[in-house]
């Protein structure tokens, strides 16, 4: 009766996605920004300096593991899909090559960017290795951003529109490609 109780217990977490406070979570701080770590990722691209119509994610700005920062309180000038993810979370380690995927086939119509939250940078830089991604990343030790949008769980991604408003937050994991090129369409209406 234990045995199976541990796998329902086990389930539910999956089906539920990952939260800081999970066992699997690191238990020491990460540094305040992404430290000097040896990765392939891509430094973050520049940004308008005009500041996102709806303030709604303003004083939000990290920095990239590979040069570079990101604000998401300014607009981005192009429609931007940012995903939030960090390693210790099941369900972000199958979704981040998705990720990676929607970045290649993207093009200059989307931009793709992925933010590491709530991770230590070391093991964030060495899991996107692993995982053969090269996206611009940014670090959010503390993981502002789900707070600022009221989120517990990871992953989750933003749909920015091209003046950096919040066009839509998809909760949890999305499982492929195509299902990834759905929401953009549907709402950033950019056809890839």
């Amino acid at each position: 009766m234990t045995g199976r109780l541990l796998v329902v217990l086990a389930a539910a977490l999956l089906v539920t996605g990952c939260t800081a406070d999970d066992d699997a979570a690191p238990e020491q701080p990460a540094p305040a920004a992404a430290p000097d770590v040896r990765t392939d990722l891509t430094a973050c691209p520049e940004q308008p300096d005009e500041p996102a119509p709806d303030g709604e994610l303003t004083g939000l700005s990290f920095s990239c593991f590979t040069g570079g920062s990101l604000d998401l309180g300014r607009a981005q000038g192009t429609p931007t899909v940012v995903n939030l993810w960090a390693s210790w979370c099941p369900p972000c380690r199958e979704e981040l090559p998705v990720v990676q995927e929607l970045a290649d086939a993207a093009g200059d119509r989307l931009r793709v960017l992925s933010i590491d939250s709530q991770d230590r940078a070391a093991a964030g830089a060495s899991f996107a290795d692993d995982a053969g991604v090269t996206l611009p990343t940014a670090f959010d030790e503390d993981g502002e951003v789900t707070a600022a949008l009221g989120l517990r769980s990871l992953p989750h991604t933003l749909f920015l529109a091209a003046d950096g408003s919040v066009a839509h937050v998809q909760v949890g994991q999305v499982p492929s490609l195509a299902e990834f090129e759905q929401l953009v369409a549907e709402h950033l209406g950019v056809q890839l």
